[in-house]
């Protein structure tokens, strides 16, 4: 039956463009390499990234997750960057659930061990949504997390999105059913202020 109300976004909005490297201060995200691989296998290898993604990579594993990003792109599904300070990978972040008809997205990040503490996460998040709403167009950006996961809260909250709620027993861990927080912000909104300069 056809639905009432037109895309908010059309089809191209993402794979009408090459994807592009984004500026985040002293950190800049780019898309997937091959040569990326070794970060991503020590990413999947951490406690805490497969404690909050609930998931582990074989070296073919990390080269496909690689190789999925390009197409996805395409597909106009997902989009992800490789978060980088112009001397190796400090971690990740992706919108993972691209709505173009709602013109959304869920965007998921993580840090390696040796990058946590210098607000890589909150500086790539912030540039991550100034690039969804200024060159993409979308309406609302968000962000679920594990209640347990206060480090994950705290990026959300340095970059402006907003704590929506709680769904309940939402995601299942390797621990059970968490709580998650939704946290979001829309184009509308105010803008933060930009985040303090990353520690070093």
């Amino acid at each position: 039956m056809p639905l009432l109300t037109t895309p908010a976004l059309p089809p191209g909005a993402l794979a009408g463009h090459h994807q592009p490297d984004l500026d985040a201060g002293d950190l800049f995200l780019r898309p997937w390499r091959p040569e990326d691989r070794p970060a991503v296998l020590a990413a999947y290898a951490d406690p805490d990234i497969r404690r909050w993604h609930c998931r582990a990579m074989t070296d073919d594993e990390a080269r496909d997750w690689i190789d999925t990003w390009p197409r996805r792109w395409r597909q106009e599904t997902g989009a992800g960057w490789a978060i980088t300070d112009g001397t190796g990978v400090l971690g990740q972040i992706s919108l993972r659930a691209v709505d173009l008809p709602e013109a959304q997205a869920e965007v998921s990040y993580w840090v390696l061990p040796a990058a946590r503490g210098r607000r890589v996460a909150t500086h790539a998040l912030t540039a991550l949504t100034a690039f969804g709403f200024d060159r993409l167009g979308l309406h609302r950006i968000w962000v679920r997390h594990s209640t347990a996961n206060l480090a994950s809260c705290r990026v959300a909250e340095r970059a402006g999105l907003t704590a929506e709620g709680t769904h309940r027993a939402a995601a299942r861990h390797t621990d059970g059913w968490h709580d998650m927080h939704v946290h979001a912000r829309l184009r509308t909104d105010t803008r933060p202020a930009p985040p303090p300069r990353m520690r070093r």
